[in-house]
């Protein structure tokens, strides 16, 4: 297998030397086939990168790292004996984007940056089946995009790979261009601008601008995969005229650049057609969707237009759609208590814009009860009161029941109709008990909310449950 980074290499991208143990000791490092950030996921061979976090210090795992096979550690502290396959670095945060720095030098495919409010990761990944039927295509592992994700999935990038895909996300002004920048993308997708982080950003304009701003990395001649219905096109269209980039629109309007037509969606899933009129002549591909949601639609769209914005073949990027799978938190469907409970697992993170499309998925489920239970979105600030309150109206048209857990859901729930009102606590874990005691054969449910309201502690507690759920029979 080629070697991702050679000992050389190290040095010269980082401006860092190895430690010597003596001199009848020949250095051990030759050549590095992965890089790792936790000993958890580390495997032989890794570079393992010791970062310092606000909780924690990477220092403190180096001797385990090396006891597991990392070929190397980069560090800018290394007590006690030296050892050889210690890279030693001013910071180790800065040594990262300096081997970030020279992944993408030597890259010499073609780079995709993947941005928005809602539906980057589920982007990147349809991205990445669409891609790979045209070259070996590298993506960002689950969402690696913040200051450190960004660097690690460049440092990650293999020396064959003919394309690459870099998500990039945001919670405050300005840390989306550094990262763009870093990236320097061919072709980038804006796949939402919704009220995500709006508690930081203030308006949607300022997170429209900040969006935009992946763009301003753009080269002269590329190409933006933009929404439609994008809030703040005007801000978008300024960015792309900054950087000399042109604007694909994306979504169901009739003069979209990339036009969604014939869509048909179902419980199963849906299909539509892709009718491509930018670029050098129309093309038209059909998609089916193994997965419900016309969320999930315009996400496909948006990475079949970045496909075509590349110049590759859309006839087996469309196909490849039809093995997407939601991931677990994202969408995944499975089922309870021996296939008589569906489960819609929307765990991993909420806002508004991504409330409402779960809600409209759980509504077409075939069930005999559909129930919601919904965690806090998070980062609205003073916005939170009103954004969780205008949920009530479709969560009590999707859902039977709804239940919900944090304080800020507490305005949702007391704005639902007595008869769809399940029960509200402070925390996902005392609210688990409550809504699996209320669930019976026959049920969808669907359980979504920010990260940080722990909603896979419900996902935990409902997957525990016995094979065979209580009848529906006298059910709320």
């Amino acid at each position: 297998m080629t070697s991702l980074w050679t000992r050389e290499e190290l040095e010269q991208a980082t401006g860092g030397r190895f430690m010597q143990a003596g001199l009848s000791h020949e250095p051990p490092v030759h050549s590095i086939s992965g890089v790792s950030i936790d000993t958890r996921s580390l495997q032989p061979g890794d570079l393992f990168i010791a970062l310092m976090g606000d909780n924690s210090d990477g220092h403190a795992h180096i001797r385990a790292a090396l006891d597991m096979g990392a070929a190397a550690v980069l560090a800018h502290d290394a007590p006690g004996t030296p050892d050889p396959r210690i890279l030693l670095v001013p910071d180790t945060m800065n040594g990262l984007r300096a081997l970030a720095q020279a992944a993408r030098a030597r890259f010499t495919g073609r780079m995709v940056a993947v941005t928005g409010s809602v539906g980057k990761t589920t982007t990147k990944d349809m991205l990445r089946l669409c891609l790979s039927t045209c070259g070996p295509t590298h993506a960002a592992e689950a969402s690696y995009n913040n200051h450190w994700g960004v660097p690690l999935t460049l440092a990650r990038l293999p020396r064959d790979a003919a394309f690459c895909i870099s998500e990039i996300g945001m919670n405050h002004p300005g840390e989306i261009l550094p990262l763009a920048t870093l990236v320097r993308p061919h072709c980038a997708i804006i796949t939402t601008i919704g009220s995500a982080h709006l508690g930081h950003m203030g308006s949607l304009d300022a997170i429209a601008r900040e969006k935009a701003s992946l763009l301003l990395a753009l080269p002269t001649g590329a190409i933006a995969i933009v929404p439609d219905d994008a809030h703040g096109m005007d801000l978008i269209k300024q960015a792309a005229g900054r950087s000399h980039a042109t604007v694909w629109s994306c979504g169901l309007k009739a003069d979209s650049s990339a036009r969604i037509t014939d869509l048909s969606t179902g419980p199963d899933g849906s299909d539509f057609t892709l009718r491509l009129a930018s670029g050098q002549a129309p093309e038209t591909v059909t998609v089916h969707l193994a997965a419900p949601g016309t969320h999930l639609v315009r996400n496909a769209a948006s990475a079949l237009a970045a496909c075509a914005a590349l110049g590759a073949d859309l006839a087996p990027a469309a196909a490849a759609l039809a093995a997407f799978r939601p991931g677990r938190g994202r969408g995944a469907l499975s089922t309870l208590c021996g296939g008589t409970i569906t489960l819609l697992d929307e765990s991993y993170n909420a806002s508004s814009a991504s409330v409402r499309a779960a809600l409209d998925v759980l509504r077409h489920i075939p069930a005999q009860r559909r129930i919601a239970i919904l965690g806090d979105m998070r980062e609205l600030g003073d916005f939170s009161t009103s954004e969780h309150g205008a949920l009530a109206e479709p969560a009590a048209m999707s859902a039977d029941l709804v239940f919900c857990c944090g304080p800020h859901m507490k305005t949702l729930f007391e704005a639902l109709p007595p008869a769809r009102q399940g029960a509200w606590t402070q925390t996902a874990s005392t609210l688990a008990p409550l809504a699996r005691a209320a669930l019976r054969a026959g049920d969808a449910v669907l359980v979504k909310g920010s990260l940080g309201s722990r909603m896979r502690d419900i996902i935990a507690e409902l997957e525990a449950m016995p094979a065979h759920a209580p009848s529906s029979e006298g059910a709320v």
